[in-house]
């Protein structure tokens, strides 16, 4: 049974940091590409960054240069380090997988994501106060 845990979240003022992290469980084979989304309440589902099987990354535009992508595949963990917060930062983190049909970590931010064997976890808050 595939299985994705996030963990990391929390409450931090603006310009504070934190490091979202995914333990990732009962892939029959590696995933093929990994990434991090968020939502706030109102508001749809936002892709924030993936990464390639081959180590390859892509962010959006909203966290660029603050947020960074990284994964263990020795502990099978996803990693989300983020730094200079802001309080539009304010949501719901998830992180998500999908198999087979993922070549390139641009594919997080297309519907094409979703065409694909997904997996999302149940998310980790993060709010950032002002």
């Amino acid at each position: 049974q595939v299985r994705l845990v996030e963990s990391g979240g929390g409450s931090v003022q603006a310009g504070g940091s934190l490091r979202l992290s995914c333990a990732a469980s009962g892939f029959p084979d590696r995933p093929y590409c990994m990434g991090w989304f968020r939502q706030a309440p109102g508001w749809d589902r936002e892709a924030l960054a993936g990464i390639a099987s081959d180590g390859s990354v892509s962010y959006a535009d909203s966290v660029k240069g603050r947020f960074t992508i990284s994964k263990d595949n020795v502990k099978n963990t996803l990693y989300l380090q983020m730094n200079d917060l802001k309080p539009e930062d304010s949501a719901r983190y998830h992180c998500s997988a999908v198999g087979p049909g993922c070549s390139t970590a641009e594919t997080i931010h297309a519907s094409y994501w979703y065409s694909l064997p997904n997996y999302f976890g149940p998310g980790t808050q993060v709010t950032v106060s002002s």
